[in-house]
């Protein structure tokens, strides 16, 4: 076991560190190592019989930080998506892919409950995918997790039902069922009284000790005993996690939990990944490419349909809709074990099961570039009939607009900016694609359309060419940066106001055309330290030279800043992140009595932001000699504070 563990993980080192550079998912690279390491290709992992229950603590881990972030509350407010789209989800998928298998020769109720199989998706890849994309609070990563939560007792129930259908039970389906959802109840009392009553007391003990090392020792417990305790109901060990998880996140512990388990819960996750690739058959592909492709293609097809249509029944757009559908689309982790034991009780052959379980696992493999894709898919999908009549409305409704100002984004930031804009008699143009916020502001406000910012023909309907300047003012910056791309190729003259959120991508965004970048965090903190300057007496002239000095220098003064033990080093793209770091030069340091020019500092890619002497801060200088005693501040990446610090001390 020690061996097969150090060739899966020495091959994940390398793997998740090449998709990394690439910029494709972690998830993939886990997937692919499964498939290299297996039986059917380089056969390096052999007599893994303990791997299938390792890994799954990595789906108990997932689940239980899942159910950190939806607390009770938000999951009361969530139960009609989990019971009404998930049931309507589960019965309709289930029942067309069911009908195909019957039309192509399988037994009515083996079709059935196969076809129910592959009607659920994989809650391990759809719930860290929209974790990682910062979409599970979205309209569609909520229709997500709210059907994968109903399909994870389905699953139990499904499981359940194999040895009645197959004759080798004295259990009837019909008691199945309700014994079923009854130890699901049973369960989530006892979590809940336990939740309310013993845990806080626990963790407050643990806590008032302040001892990390008990902290982290009482989470895995809970965690660990939650799984153990809904494996003997019988039921799925990640379902007692994410409720466990769950009624634990409105404490105040919440996020400490979360931090404490998640070095746990990625490295386990990954090993599941790596168990679900080593299941495939390599010589499936070579003899049957073709059936697997087109298998895989149809449940993409069937089952994001069903999902957007359903969605859309209900009431919610159809963008929303076809996302919602693209992140349910996949067979999940669940059809694996389902069908194992459907050819234990001889429900299936062989012959049907292999490619249905490569056709399974080619979807899941899809599934988060489909997710990266979604936004453009259901862009193209979700495209009216009378979309070029809409276009030529635009068009018309603002042909006579010259010098105006074009507003991408019409939330918060966009209305306030429009406000200002008003109130100065200045024209202006919004685009929005929240279909409510547009009925909304367009009752009142004529200027406001919906559509996608980072489709050019809308841009060119609001005038784009005329105007006098852009505001891009969405709140995400790979959607910032699309509509930068697209307004720069429509006109190379338009100056360009660009909203993000930090200064992680500021030089991106220039370099792609921005006029000017605002990142909100760095402004909030200019706008903090005026106030706190003005309440200590400082002139406001004195204040505001200071600010803008900052902001002419590209905010170089407030680069940087020094990273705590939670600290993610790397930005939402995957970028190192700018870190402050000071060091304090000992009497035989290197740097001691040369300057700064003749350290040349800025090679190594940091920049000096301070220099203390004696207790009292000195401007520097490129001609500023250090001395000993002297505490030096710099920012830059990790890798680049780690260099200087070497030059400054050892040379």
């Amino acid at each position: 076991m020690f061996a097969n563990l150090l060739i899966i993980l020495a091959s994940s080192l390398v793997v998740i560190a090449l998709f990394r550079r690439l910029q494709l998912p972690p998830v993939l690279g886990y997937l692919c190592v499964g498939l290299l390491v297996g039986p059917t290709a380089f056969d390096w992992v052999n007599d893994n019989e303990a791997l299938p229950d390792l890994a799954e603590l990595g789906v108990v881990f997932l689940l239980f930080s899942l159910g950190l972030e939806f607390s009770l509350s938000k999951m009361l407010a969530l139960r009609r998506v989990v019971f009404g789209l998930g049931s309507l989800q589960v019965l309709c998928t289930g029942a067309v892919l069911g009908g195909l298998l019957a039309f192509f020769g399988m037994s009515l109720a083996a079709a059935l409950m196969l076809g129910t199989g592959l009607a659920l998706s994989s809650t391990a890849i759809v719930s860290k995918e929209l974790t990682s994309l910062g979409e599970i609070f979205s309209s569609h990563g909520q229709n997500a997790i709210g059907v994968l939560l109903f399909q994870d007792v389905i699953a139990v129930l499904l499981l359940t039902l194999v040895p009645v259908f197959a004759g080798s039970s004295d259990q009837a389906w019909y008691w199945a069922l309700p014994l079923t959802l009854g130890k699901t109840v049973v369960l989530f009392v006892g979590l809940l009284l336990a939740s309310r009553w013993l845990l806080p007391r626990l963790f407050h003990e643990v806590a008032a000790s302040h001892s990390a090392e008990l902290f982290v020792l009482l989470a895995l417990v809970i965690v660990l005993l939650t799984a153990w305790l809904t494996h003997l109901l019988g039921l799925s060990p990640a379902l007692g996690a994410f409720l466990a998880g769950m009624l634990l996140g409105e404490s105040h512990y919440r996020h400490q939990i979360e931090a404490d388990i998640r070095p746990f819960r990625d490295i386990l996750l990954g090993l599941f990944f790596v168990s679900i690739g080593m299941l495939i058959d390599l010589q499936l592909f070579a003899h049957h490419g073709l059936l697997i492709l087109g298998l895989t293609l149809a449940l993409l097809l069937i089952k994001g349909s069903v999902v957007a249509l359903l969605v859309k029944v209900r009431g919610s757009d159809a963008e929303t809709a076809w996302r919602s559908g693209l992140a349910l689309a996949q067979g999940g982790e669940f059809c694996f074990a389902l069908m194992a034991q459907m050819q234990q009780n001889q429900l299936m052959p062989a012959e049907i099961s292999g490619p249905l379980l490569a056709a399974t696992f080619c979807s899941m493999v899809m599934t988060p570039l489909l997710l990266r894709a979604a936004p453009r898919i259901a862009a193209s999908l979700h495209r009216k009939p009378n979309q070029e009549a809409h276009l030529e409305e635009i068009s018309a409704l603002n042909a006579e607009l010259h010098g105006h100002v074009v507003i991408c984004g019409y939330g918060r930031v966009g209305q306030s900016i429009g406000r200002f804009l008003r109130r100065e008699q200045q024209p202006f143009v919004a685009l929005d694609d929240d279909p409510v916020r547009v009925t909304e502001a367009a009752a009142g406000e004529s200027c406001v359309h919906y559509g996608d910012s980072r489709r050019g023909d809308l841009l060119s309907a609001v005038g784009l060419e005329r105007a006098r300047l852009l505001v891009v003012a969405v709140d995400k910056t790979d959607i910032a940066m699309q509509v930068l791309k697209e307004a720069r190729r429509l006109s190379a003259t338009v100056p360009i106001l660009v909203r993000t959120r930090d200064d992680s991508l500021l030089a991106e965004l220039k370099e792609a055309g921005a006029s000017e970048v605002v990142p909100e965090l760095l402004e909030s903190s200019l706008m903090l330290a005026s106030h706190a300057l003005v309440m200590l007496g400082v002139e406001e002239q004195r204040v505001r030279a200071g600010v803008n000095e900052v902001r002419h220098s590209r905010y170089k003064l407030l680069r940087g800043f020094y990273h705590g033990a939670q600290t993610n080093l790397l930005g939402t793209q995957g970028q190192p992140r700018v870190l402050m770091h000071a060091v304090n030069l000992g009497a035989d340091a290197h740097a001691c009595g040369r300057s700064v020019t003749d350290l040349a500092l800025e090679q190594l890619g940091v920049e000096i932001q301070g220099l203390q002497r004696g207790g009292n801060e000195l401007e520097v200088d490129a001609d500023t000699t250090l001395h000993a005693g002297d505490t030096v501040r710099m920012s830059g990446t990790l890798a680049a504070i780690e260099a200087c610090e070497a030059r400054l001390l050892g040379g």
